[in-house]
């Protein structure tokens, strides 16, 4: 989904209207905090040029969820004017999980992280029917919370039908929590997938992952992402 001189008027007015907004006064209006959540998504996509990250990836088979099955270490680098690109740092385990499991798990990333349609996998209200679930909020990795659920207005296996819980006070995401609305093959349901984030230099970034899918074929599968040192490029301001 291009982004179209239009589509950068609206941003940018989101952003200068609702970006890093302050605490709500009072009870949350619900529209205001589908808004807030729209503006801080769009507010990190203008505020960071790239990033790189290592990203751990491991994969637990059956009822083992101690001694991994496979393993990848791999170095990320984000650009805004390309997507993502990885270098792989290390490799273990099973290498048919490899090639069959995590070679197409970052394959898939970097599709998602295309210019070309990265748009249409974000957590806003453009893809996503978004509800407030209480305006009383909650507290998740030290951060007063707003819980939103939400169901995507199309089905993919990376839209997620659950939970978004958001940090009360800016709206920035704190973590996702769902059933995958469509199954990624036709010999597995839907995968349940979790990710926490945390705040760096004012944007959320992901800091765990964790994925759970249960196959006719291979049983139930595990995996898990750490994401570690983080260094950002911000967007220099003129």
């Amino acid at each position: 989904m291009r982004r179209t001189p239009a589509t950068g008027i609206v941003v940018t007015g989101l952003i200068v209207i609702f970006g890093r907004l302050p605490a709500i006064a009072g009870q949350p209006d619900a529209a205001a905090v589908v808004r807030g959540v729209d503006a801080a998504v769009y507010a990190r996509f203008e505020g960071i040029a790239g990033f790189t990250v290592t990203e751990h990836y491991a994969v637990f088979r059956g009822s083992d969820q101690t001694h991994p099955a496979a393993e990848m270490t791999v170095k990320t680098t984000y650009r805004k004017e390309s997507g993502k690109s990885y270098k792989i740092l290390s490799r273990s385990g099973s290498g048919i999980i490899i090639r069959f499991g995590l070679d197409p798990l970052l394959e898939n990333e970097k599709r998602i992280n295309d210019p070309s349609g990265r748009e249409a996998w974000w957590f806003t209200s453009a893809n996503y029917e978004m509800k407030l679930k209480s305006t009383q909020t909650g507290r998740i990795n030290g951060h007063d919370c707003l819980a939103l659920s939400i169901a995507p207005k199309q089905k993919a296996p990376n839209l997620i039908i659950g939970t978004l819980w958001v940090d009360a006070s800016d709206y920035a995401i704190l973590r996702i929590d769902g059933v995958a609305s469509e199954r990624a093959t036709i010999w597995s349901g839907p995968a349940h997938m979790m990710r926490d984030y945390a705040e760096f230099g004012g944007f959320s970034e992901a800091t765990h992952a964790r994925a759970v899918s249960d196959s006719t074929l291979f049983g139930r599968t595990v995996v898990t992402i750490d994401y570690s040192g983080y260094q950002i490029q911000f967007v220099q301001k003129p």
